[in-house]
């Protein structure tokens, strides 16, 4: 499966914008989400969303933030993709529809699969999402979803090739799993992660 779509999230600094995009992500994340050590402001966003080739999907997180707050972050920043990663339901994707960016839902349960909230892409993630810390994926009681679904939560180089392999996973999303520290990413990890993600 060497296609599996790749999106490095919780950038905050030019090199590892450029990393990322030069060792093949699909898609790269600023975080607008508060109280995380990866939360960037909309001019800062818009920076390093500017650094990005029109082919490498940007996309704003958002965590239990309304959707006016939402659209004005995603038009400050010019991101081209919205994640929501909270409680927003179908009616607030069907909001930022008309903005014509990517919708990308985030959730930890159980889901049937991608488009039951009018998403583009589902992110099935770990209970306790930005942590780092991996969920038992391998569950015999994990079942994945139907559509387009990336797998995150607590993926590192050494564990993504398994986890796609076992799951699979149309794609993959990774933020703790390639800091050198607590928020801060190393370009080490960022293009040994991408190399494992496609065998």
């Amino acid at each position: 499966m060497t296609d599996v779509f790749i999106k490095i999230c919780g950038l905050k600094a030019e090199a590892d914008v450029d990393v990322a995009v030069a060792a093949g992500a699909d898609a790269v994340g600023f975080v607008f989400a508060p109280g995380s050590p990866r939360t960037v402001d909309a001019t800062t966003a818009r920076r390093l969303a500017g650094r990005v080739p029109a082919g490498v999907l940007t996309v704003g997180v958002f965590r239990c933030q309304s959707v006016e707050e939402v659209r004005r972050f995603a038009e400050e920043s010019g991101v081209r993709g919205i994640q929501l990663h909270g409680e927003e339901g179908p009616e607030d994707f069907a909001a930022l529809r008309a903005e014509g960016r990517t919708l990308l839902r985030a959730t930890a349960e159980h889901a049937e699969r991608c488009g039951e909230y009018g998403e583009d892409l589902l992110l099935i993630d770990a209970p306790d999402p930005g942590s780092g810390k991996p969920w038992n994926w391998g569950s015999a009681d994990f079942t994945a979803p139907e559509g387009r679904w990336l797998l995150a939560g607590g993926l590192t180089p050494a564990t993504v090739r398994e986890a796609v392999e076992v799951t699979g996973a149309w794609g993959v999303d990774v933020s703790s799993g390639v800091e050198s520290s607590r928020g801060v990413k190393s370009p080490d990890l960022i293009r040994a992660f991408i190399e494992a993600a496609r065998g």
